[in-house]
């Protein structure tokens, strides 16, 4: 007995693209799609069971829709499809297994990756970035991450993805992470190239470096999201990062993880939630080199700050510092080695400015702008907040001559984050916009070139 057609959706572009009869012919046009993947080996029974419910890959939906694309002669989103839905589901769970992370993140990375202008309507969910912090901390460690597939991973696939992933953060301190388009094309790298690697044969050493790699560019399109202002996919795509790490046994890269979720805390203003997350990083990590512990303790020194522990703060703000004065060169991950003496003053200014303490901050202003020419996002926002600073003391003088610096280096960087600091000094300058000097200044802060 022949089962009823459950996807009217995936039926309707077979009938529209002419393949209603030619269920056979669909799927060869698709194999062809997907050569890049590997051999696939689709037929008309395929087929068949796609329409009664069946639900293929995501990076096999992609090769779908471009399929249709081809024939329509239209764009065809995956969630015309009938395979998923239009809308990422509001839940930032820890994964309870590499096969549920693996899936989440197929899920994750299909949706922005097809839809340029999606946007999560998910929010920061405190109870959930707990909970994934005691996860990865406690949890037991995957025995294995070894396994079968179609595509089979070498050491050099692995290289490639690493790669890449310094280009895409470079990329990301250059012009920031506002774009949407930017994360869709990087989330179609991932989709495209690096779900079929998961799902593909490795041995158990080469699926944790796989893992790891694939948890850098989860956790890197979670830092571009979150600097978008897109904090629900930031945190599932870090809560993701999270459990790829754990199945990479890299604790000191899911404790920099776990300390980019505390920053997205710090950011949306849940100090408490931060400081927690801030101290299980530093206990995951452990006997840490001097890079990684700087890093850690800078970033628990931003939660005392906003929560206004003025000693725990100073505390940890001089833990990181003998951290610096610590670092070996070549010592430390490749991947802390943006952490500079630049990045700890810009967070020290900002966390003794939380306090109160403006004329102890701004001794860190010198230092937090001595940047790498390709960190523009960072030198927005450093500059930003230095005037700020500036501003909240009184030195309106010297406020207005950081402000229109800050002019010449915003308009680089497409940032919600650099956005939100421009607003914060037109907010601190507003009661002075009579004197002459301010009042340009906020005419041109106001101006689209300096917002975007």
């Amino acid at each position: 007995m022949v089962r009823p057609i459950t996807n009217a959706a995936f039926e309707a572009l077979l009938h529209a693209a002419d393949y209603s009869n030619a269920h056979g012919a669909f799927a060869r046009q698709l194999n062809h799609a997907g050569r890049v993947h590997g051999t696939w080996r689709y037929d008309a029974a395929s087929v068949y069971w796609w329409l009664r419910g069946r639900r293929p890959a995501g990076y096999v939906q992609a090769a779908m829709a471009e399929t249709f694309a081809r024939k329509l002669g239209r764009p065809v989103a995956v969630s015309e499809l009938g395979f998923t839905t239009t809308q990422i589901t509001a839940n930032a769970a820890y994964p309870t297994s590499i096969s549920h992370a693996i899936n989440a993140a197929e899920q994750l990375w299909t949706m922005l990756a097809r839809q340029i202008e999606f946007r999560s309507d998910a929010t920061y969910q405190g109870d959930a970035a707990l909970q994934a912090a005691l996860s990865w901390r406690y949890d037991l460690a995957d025995q294995a991450v070894s396994h079968n597939g179609r595509q089979h991973v070498t050491a050099a696939d692995i290289e490639s993805l690493n790669v890449l992933a310094d280009h895409f953060i470079d990329l990301d301190r250059r012009q920031g992470g506002g774009s949407p388009r930017t994360r869709a094309l990087i989330a179609d790298f991932l989709v495209r190239q690096v779900v079929p690697m998961l799902h593909g044969t490795y041995t158990d050493g080469i699926g944790r470096d796989l893992m790891r790699a694939a948890a850098r560019l989860s956790g890197q399109l979670a830092f571009m999201s979150y600097d978008a202002g897109d904090h629900g996919t930031a945190q599932y795509h870090l809560t993701i990062a999270l459990r790829l790490a754990k199945a990479a046994d890299d604790h000191l890269y899911g404790a920099h993880l776990l300390a980019n979720l505390a920053t997205q805390a710090v950011y949306l203003g849940h100090a408490l939630d931060a400081a927690r997350l801030a101290e299980a990083a530093i206990d995951g990590a452990g006997r840490a080199p001097a890079a990684v512990r700087a890093r850690l303790y800078t970033t628990a020194a931003s939660a005392y700050g906003r929560s206004g522990e003025r000693r725990a703060c100073q505390t940890a703000l001089t833990k990181a510092q003998r951290a610096i004065d610590r670092t070996i060169p070549g010592a430390s991950p490749h991947w802390v080695n943006y952490f500079s003496p630049a990045h700890f003053a810009g967070t020290a200014l900002k966390c003794l400015s939380d306090l109160g303490l403006h004329r102890q901050a701004l001794r860190h202003a010198p230092d937090a702008i001595a940047l790498a020419s390709n960190n523009a996002r960072t030198r927005a926002l450093h500059t930003a907040l230095i005037a700020t600073t500036h501003a909240r003391d009184g030195d309106i003088g010297a406020a207005c001559v950081w402000g229109r610096e800050l002019t010449q280096h915003v308009p680089e960087v497409c940032s919600a984050r650099v956005s939100r600091r421009v607003r914060e000094l037109t907010a601190a300058l507003g009661p002075h916009q009579a004197v002459p000097e301010v009042n340009e200044l906020l005419h041109t802060l106001a101006t689209p070139s300096a917002q975007e």
